[in-house]
């Protein structure tokens, strides 16, 4: 693919605030990644969410409840195996960030997603409609998210929504619960929601989104666990806020 090309994904990128990139990884290299999530989920090797933690509708209030020691996500990817960080520093992910990010180089974070992010058939809560900078702490709200599919995802898996340019809006802090998740029970925001678009994806197919894009997700309905690989990413010059939740573990400049 030509700069050109990148340069194109990256104005779709900035005009959506997301940028899907059909089969990016091979079949092969999907193959891989799954067998090496289901290594680490049986027998479990943490650190890991669980879906008691996420305090999500219809999660398990605690882990004695049913469901509530069902793994939500395999934290701490980057540090788990050389595949993992090889994939988080591939230079097809690597080129286009930098492209995104208007020439700057790209840094993974290892605060923020790094994770495999699972759906267990049976106990897997939906998630509200969020933004992703609502946990971050950085110099600019200027960050992407990846999101690299293992698998096939409809909305019977619990696929995600997204709300196209939706990162370029402001919305008044009284739109929002006392989670940060957008009131449901609002007109405006019924009308916001109405525009979602759904993400379905197949394995290789990766997802580029915006920090500040609204998105969600419902539950797996199947009989088949849902496994996704997910990295997020900051430019050179957007550092974390000192002392914050964002700047516990030194960003990985990637070499492009």
């Amino acid at each position: 693919m030509v700069a050109s090309n990148f340069e194109s994904e990256a104005e779709r990128f900035h005009r959506d605030g997301f940028l899907v990139v059909r089969q990016l990884a091979s079949a092969e290299e999907c193959v891989a990644l799954r067998a090496l999530a289901d290594r680490m989920l049986d027998p479990l090797q943490g650190p890991v969410e669980f879906e008691a933690d996420v305090g999500y509708p219809g999660a398990p209030r605690s882990m004695l409840d049913a469901g509530g020691a069902t793994p939500r996500r395999l934290l701490h990817a980057y540090s788990r195996d050389a595949l993992l960080r090889a994939w988080a520093c591939d230079p097809r992910v690597g080129t286009r960030l930098k492209a995104i990010f208007g020439g700057r180089a790209p840094f993974v974070s290892q605060c923020h997603h790094n994770c495999i992010m699972t759906k267990h058939p049976g106990f897997s809560s939906l998630t509200s409609w969020h933004q992703d900078i609502r946990y971050w702490s950085f110099q600019r709200a200027d960050l992407v998210s990846t999101w690299l599919a293992l698998g096939p995802e409809r909305k019977a898996n619990g696929a995600l929504l997204v709300i196209p340019a939706s990162h370029r809006l402001q919305v008044d802090a009284l739109r929002y619960d006392q989670a940060l998740f957008l009131r449901t029970d609002l007109p405006e925001n019924r009308e916001l929601i109405d525009k979602a678009q759904m993400v379905e994806l197949d394995a290789g197919d990766m997802l580029f989104f915006h920090c500040r894009l609204f998105h969600a997700a419902g539950r797996n309905e199947t009989d088949a666990l849902k496994c996704s690989l997910v990295f997020s990413y900051h430019d050179q010059f957007n550092q974390a806020n000192p002392g914050t939740r964002s700047a516990v573990y030194p960003s990985i400049a990637l070499p492009v």
